[in-house]
């Protein structure tokens, strides 16, 4: 007995929710990630009161995805790591740190973003 092929609308449905299901789990469970979620809570709420302009909203969520993004992907690196090799091993320990460095350069960029979006706004 064939199974009955889902809809693209029931499999788009489904992926949707995985993504959800995992964005909670990161938010959850990533001591980083609650941080970053801070981070977000703090420039959103100093956007609305220094009434940053459209393009500065389009630069501060760009950077806020970014990173939260690559923070994930980075989780993800790590837990497959483990998975594959979960005793101390010099390559495994580089892949980690190559992951880690790419939030690194986001969250560096996005700091620098928010200092030429609010250290003008501070200031006057």
């Amino acid at each position: 007995m064939s199974k009955k092929k889902e809809s693209f609308l029931v499999n788009r449905l489904k992926s949707v929710g995985y993504a959800y299901k995992g964005a909670v789990y990161l938010i959850r469970t990533e001591a980083s990630v609650k941080i970053q979620v801070f981070i977000a809570i703090v420039v959103t709420i100093a956007g609305f009161y220094f009434e940053i302009s459209k393009t500065e909203w389009l630069f501060q969520i760009a950077f806020i995805g970014l990173v939260m993004s690559l923070e994930g992907v980075n989780t993800a690196i790590e837990n497959i790591a483990d998975f594959v090799h979960p005793d101390m091993h010099a390559s495994i320990g580089r892949i980690k740190d190559i992951a880690a460095g790419a939030v690194f350069i986001a969250a560096v960029a996005a700091a620098i973003a928010a200092a030429v979006i609010y250290i003008p706004k501070i200031l006057n």
